[in-house]
């Protein structure tokens, strides 16, 4: 699990990482670095108004954006954790450049166990963005992950993507249903 330690040791220090989720490549750090989500922007040419999404280790990370939810919200997020579900929730925990200046976050718990052990092993959320410049597609292999974006980041966590085709879904809550928003 050495590779593992050195990617946690990298978002610690404030560095840029790159590893696999269930459907593409992803670009993290830590959220609440600011010099490290400037970075992720300027990688990505990423606008700070966007948002970025966050991965957590276990439904436990977002507890303080769940806990303003109803019951039943909550437990149907849940139920759909861990898995390639990311959900727009209610914050006011996290900084404008990782919430984008909105009052919510988009928040996921990933069904692919190297990402979401990263998150565990941080011991918080990390911001984790697809693997590609704004407009391009998201990169699906560790070879492309090293040839594309290996000078930029600091460490390409070595690993494969899961069988999800391509980026989470996006829902929100509306009302009693849910707006897919991706």
């Amino acid at each position: 699990m050495s590779d593992l330690h050195d990617a946690v040791d990298v978002l610690q220090r404030g560095g840029i990482l790159a590893h696999a989720t269930e459907g593409v490549w992803g670009l993290a750090c830590d959220p609440l670095n600011y010099a490290a989500v400037q970075r992720i922007l300027e990688i990505k040419t990423r606008s700070e108004d966007k948002g970025l999404l966050l991965l957590g280790g276990s439904s436990e990370a977002f507890a303080a954006q769940l806990k303003t939810l109803n019951t039943a919200d909550r437990q149907r997020i849940e139920d759909s954790w861990p898995g390639h579900v990311t959900w727009i929730l209610p914050d006011t925990e996290y900084p404008s450049w990782v919430s984008g200046s909105r009052v919510t976050v988009a928040c996921r718990v990933p069904d692919h166990d190297q990402a979401r052990s990263i998150a565990e092993k941080m011991g918080r959320p990390i911001v984790s963005t697809s693997l590609n410049l704004t407009g391009e597609p998201p990169l699906k292999t560790y070879a492309d992950a090293v040839a594309q974006f290996a000078q930029w980041v600091d460490l390409v966590l070595p690993g494969e993507i899961g069988s999800a085709q391509g980026p989470s879904k996006i829902l929100q809550l509306e009302g009693a249903g849910t707006q897919t928003l991706r």
